[in-house]
Order: C-alpha cells, then sequence, then structure tokens
C-alpha cells in the first residue's frame, strides 16, 4: 500500500481530524453558552458573573472541561484509529465527506447535551432546592439526598451521552467506509490493515490513550461524587487547584506507565478500544481496591485498635491510601493493557 495518494495521506488523518473536530465543536459551544450568560445585558448576568469568579466555581468548571476534552478527543480519535486499522486505509479513503458528517452528527449530539439536557436538569435541582416545588414536601434530608440523586444522574446521562454520540456520529460519518469493505473481497485486505502507519509508535499511543482515559474517569467520578454530596468548595485557589489538578495529572503519568509496561515494542496495531476497555477496566479495580482497603481500615479502627485511631492514625492511613493507588493505578493498567494485548505482543 503506499501513502503518495492525497486521498491515502488524508484518510490517515482522519483520527486527528476527529478529535480536532470533537473537542473543537464542544469548545465553540461551550464559548457561545458562556458568553450568553455572561455578556452585559443578558438576565441575571452580574450575579452570574459573580458566581463565577468563585474561584471555586471556575476551578470546577476547568476541571469538568478538561475531563471532557480528554475524554471525547480520545474516544474520536479511537473511532477513526479503530477505522483504518478494521477497514483498510483504501476503503476509508472513499468515504468522502466522512468529516464533514461527523461534525455535523457531533454538533446535534452536542446540541442535545449542552441545550436540552443541562437546562432540564437544572430545572430538575430547582424543583429539590429550599423554596422548590418538592423541598417542603419531603422535608428533613430527602431534598438534600434527591439533590444529590439528580446530580448523579445528570453526570452519569451525560456521559452516556457523550460516548454514545460520538459511537453514531462516527458510524454515520463511515458508512461509506463499512460499505465499500462489506462489498471487498480482493486478497489484499488483510495486508492493507495490517500495514496501516501508526504515525507515533503504536506502543506510546497505547500507553497514552490509557493514561488520558483513567484520568478523566478519575476527574468524572470525583466531579460526581462532589455534586453527590454537595461539597464546600471554599477553599483558597491553589487548594483547590492542587486539588483538582496535581490528582489527575498524577494518575495520568501513572497509568500511561502502568499501559507502556504492559505493552511491548514489538506492538504493531493500536486497536485503541482495546486500550479504551484497560483504562476502564483498570479505572474500576483501582476504585474497589481502595474502598475494599478504607472499610478493613476503619473495620479495625472501630474494634478498638489503638493504633489506628487518632489524627496521627488519620495521616497514616492517607499516605498509605495514595500509595496504595499509586501502586494499584500503575499495576493494574500493567495487567488489564497486557491482558486485552496478549494477541498482538
Amino acid at each position: 500500500m503506499t501513502t503518495a495518494d492525497p486521498a491515502h495521506a488524508r484518510a490517515l488523518r482522519l483520527p486527528r481530524d476527529f478529535a480536532l473536530i470533537a473537542v473543537g465543536l464542544d469548545a465553540v459551544l461551550l464559548a457561545g453558552n458562556m458568553a450568553m450568560l455572561l455578556l452585559p445585558g443578558t438576565d441575571d448576568a452580574a450575579q452570574i458573573r459573580r458566581a463565577y469568579a468563585q474561584a471555586g466555581v471556575w476551578i470546577l468548571l476547568a476541571a469538568s472541561t478538561a475531563m471532557s476534552w480528554a475524554l471525547i478527543g480520545g474516544l474520536a480519535w479511537s473511532h477513526g484509529r479503530q477505522a483504518l486499522e478494521r477497514l483498510g486505509v483504501p476503503r476509508v479513503a472513499l468515504s468522502g465527506g466522512a468529516r464533514l458528517r461527523f461534525g455535523g452528527a457531533w454538533l446535534l449530539v452536542l446540541v442535545l447535551n449542552h441545550l436540552a439536557l443541562t437546562p432540564l436538569f437544572y430545572e430538575l435541582q430547582l424543583m429539590f432546592m429550599p423554596g422548590g416545588r418538592y423541598a417542603e414536601a419531603l422535608g428533613g434530608a430527602m431534598p438534600r439526598l434527591s439533590l444529590g440523586l439528580a446530580a448523579l444522574l445528570q453526570s452519569l446521562v451525560q456521559l452516556a451521552v457523550l460516548v454514545l454520540g460520538l459511537w453514531l456520529a462516527a458510524r454515520f460519518a463511515l458508512r461509506r467506509s463499512r460499505s465499500a469493505a462489506a462489498e471487498a473481497l480482493d486478497a489484499r485486505a488483510p495486508d492493507e490493515v495490517s500495514t496501516v502507519p501508526a504515525g507515533a509508535s503504536p506502543r506510546a499511543a497505547v500507553a497514552l490513550l490509557v493514561g488520558a482515559l483513567f484520568a478523566s474517569l478519575q476527574v468524572w467520578s470525583a466531579l460526581a461524587a462532589a455534586r453527590w454530596a454537595g461539597a464546600s468548595q471554599d477553599g483558597g485557589p491553589w487548594a483547590l487547584l492542587l486539588t483538582w489538578a496535581l490528582p489527575p495529572v498524577v494518575a495520568c503519568a501513572l497509568a500511561v506507565w502502568g499501559g507502556w509496561l504492559g505493552t511491548r515494542p514489538g506492538l504493531w496495531p493500536v486497536r485503541p478500544f482495546r486500550a479504551v476497555s484497560a483504562a476502564l477496566l483498570s479505572f474500576v479495580l483501582v476504585q474497589l481496591g481502595c474502598i475494599a482497603f478504607a472499610f478493613l481500615w476503619f473495620a479495625l479502627a472501630v474494634g478498638a485498635v489503638q493504633a489506628l485511631q487518632g489524627i496521627g492514625a488519620m495521616a497514616g492511613f492517607m499516605v498509605v491510601l495514595i500509595a496504595l493507588y499509586a501502586a494499584l493505578t500503575v499495576l493494574l493498567a500493567r495487567a488489564m493493557t497486557r491482558r486485552l494485548y496478549r494477541r498482538y505482543l
């Protein structure tokens, strides 16, 4: 297979272009939405600007945006790369207008998410806030619990919309390539698929994908937990930046290391959705391991083990938990990547 053909060269850029389109459209829509809320002359603009000027608000917004862009960029790149490896470059090159179709379908998903689902969930949460329609009827702690449930449901639904929306947009964009692949019977197909140029090292691509998605899932779960618990964000800006910026960077680096150790230099395909599965499985197992350790520690503390009680014991608990998290992230990312890529190593 030659890459001198301009159509083939353009097809090889498809993963990068899908990622740029997905993130770029989300950024444009987010900027437009923020401008509508914050520009002078709009309803409650001054009050909204004061709210967004608070460190606890804009830092969480930045963390949520970075998480969303890492997730949709990684998944969009994965759909493009999967098409190249499964269908072959010549067949992907036949799909003229793939980027335009992908962008159009993805824009519809974003409009649904930003302009329909987000206001809908906001109105739902208002009903359970003090003075809302259901706040007095429920009484006691029920409004707070219902508010947490609504926030958690919003996080889950919007995550599902992003993931499924990218899948549908990619399917729509590449439908001509899939039709060509279904009709092709020539013997060159396996060679065309296996010799897709990688650009960057396939091993590095797998490790980076595992790390980016692991970190984005970690931020998503932290944001969902904060919304569920109604956690206060009253700390200083530097403390909040360290809380929301440093852990995801460290988690990404640890997962990249684990993904790198789980592969070998001889790896030839990226098979991106195996990397996505490795990130998801290792993330879930890390959380379960840390939760099990926390339950064991506090069960021993309740059992009046003096060494596990007091302020010093809590500091020790945090140190051990952080060390355990780091070790589990590397080891489980390595194990899941090695298991899922075993046939290619």
